[in-house]
């Protein structure tokens, strides 16, 4: 199927006097007659569910689609998109380890990655495109597990460049982590490019409704742990595991396996089944969103660049966007729905124009059906020091601006009548 009906069908396949829609399984446990059929799955989970902590039917329908929709082998949806990140890099990184990572990504993950990783004895080195590829492959040593980032970096807006990071992971044999929360497998998969593990926060544009707080990894499929001295873990017996061999029981899905058994089993930041299902709800016309966020953004992107209270516009659906030409190289049909841009006069300025709008409201969120709008320097990203702002590519006139469904006439009118006062 292509990804229109996807979004549809993958995941659930109601038997002959099923329920035509996903279920709500809101139980925390499943019965089994024998204790040979409940031994058989603490040996192999993957068979069935034991205890909703560790799967449940109605995320695993959810985690099915989304690893269809990105071209993956498993997918394991968490509790948050923050909590999918954790126990992603978790996965494979421990005290003493490294890790690479780009400084404009989502300021909470950015925290996360500096701040609280270190915590527990595992470094950040942070890189960026304006380094050449000799100064980033300096940084790589025996010890660096992945490099991160993310399709459309939250709020700066650059693009990934796949064409020449993956290359540098394959090179390594270190595995390419990439948050595709602002793309959506609709525009862009970054497995297609060379990305292992692709990570989402559900909350966003996969829900589209902001009802309900979700994360999700998904594996690739595409990365050979044995043999590579980075990853023996994936290779040799887990002995907190009856002694499983994850590249032998998980096969491709190796990661997601070895995800599920180690941190989910162990931390449990797992979703509600009702959370699972609002999401999967959601998911089921983000084709059809992707592509309305996509003409709105680019609508309004285009009316700013010539209003006269606006000193710059980021939005790589613009031809004149420095990000425009990756942009085209990845992206299909849309560029999603966040622009970025700068209001004359500084933080002020840009406080007044978030005080005056009028059905545009300020929130800290993004990707929603409904347009809202932040002030990134004081809010989400008020944490980090002047120096960590501008490495993120923050300035005091940023205004982020995710742009929703409604009609564009009514969002830019909005805006206008705001820049007016």
């Amino acid at each position: 199927m292509k990804k229109d009906s996807l979004c549809l069908h993958a995941g659930y396949t109601p038997k002959t006097g099923d329920a035509n829609v996903l279920p709500i399984y809101q139980s925390t446990t499943y019965a089994y007659d024998t204790p040979e059929e409940l031994a058989h799955l603490f040996d192999v989970p993957k068979d069935g569910h034991i205890y909703s902590r560790i799967s449940n039917p109605t995320t695993s329908a959810f985690e099915e689609k989304i690893a269809a929709l990105e071209g993956g082998v498993a997918a394991m949806m968490t509790s948050s998109g923050q909590s999918a990140t954790l126990s992603a890099v978790l996965t494979v990184a421990q005290a003493g380890d490294n890790i690479l990572a780009f400084p404009t990504i989502y300021g909470g993950t950015f925290n996360l990655l500096k701040v609280t990783l270190a915590k527990i004895g595992i470094e950040c080195r942070f890189i960026n495109p304006s380094m050449t590829d000799e100064e980033i492959e300096a940084l790589i040593d025996e010890k660096t597990k992945l490099m991160f980032g993310e399709t459309i970096a939250n709020p700066a807006m650059t693009i990934f460049d796949f064409d020449r990071f993956a290359p540098i992971c394959k090179k390594y044999g270190i595995l390419l982590f990439i948050d595709n929360t602002l793309a959506t497998p609709c525009l862009v998969t970054p497995f297609k490019y060379g990305a292992n593990v692709v990570i989402h926060s559900t909350t966003k544009y996969l829900d589209g409704h902001a009802v309900a707080v979700g994360g999700m990894v998904v594996d690739g499929g595409n990365f050979e742990f044995r043999g590579n001295p980075r990853y023996k873990d994936f290779y040799t017996p887990d002995e907190s595991y009856h002694g499983t061999v994850y590249v032998d029981e998980g096969g491709p899905a190796a990661f997601a396996l070895k995800a599920r058994m180690q941190l989910m089993r162990d931390i449990g930041v797992c979703p509600s089944p009702f959370n699972a299902w609002l999401a999967n709800l959601g998911s089921e016309t983000l084709h059809l969103r992707m592509k309305r966020h996509s003409e709105n953004a680019l609508f309004i992107a285009r009316a700013l660049k010539k209003n006269k209270h606006i000193s710059w516009v980021k939005y790589c659906g613009l031809e004149d966007d420095e990000n425009h030409e990756p942009a085209m190289k990845y992206f299909e049909g849309g560029f999603g729905g966040m622009v970025c841009f700068g209001v004359k006069g500084g933080r002020a300025k840009a406080a007044d124009f978030i005080r005056n709008l009028s059905f545009i409201r300020q929130l800290t969120h993004i990707a929603d059906s409904r347009t809202c709008v932040l002030h990134p320097a004081s809010t989400t990203h008020r944490q980090l020091s002047d120096q960590d702002l501008i490495d993120c590519g923050i300035s005091e006139d940023f205004i982020r601006l995710s742009v929703g469904l409604e009609d564009a006439e009514d969002i830019l009118a909005d805006i206008e009548q705001s820049l007016d006062k």
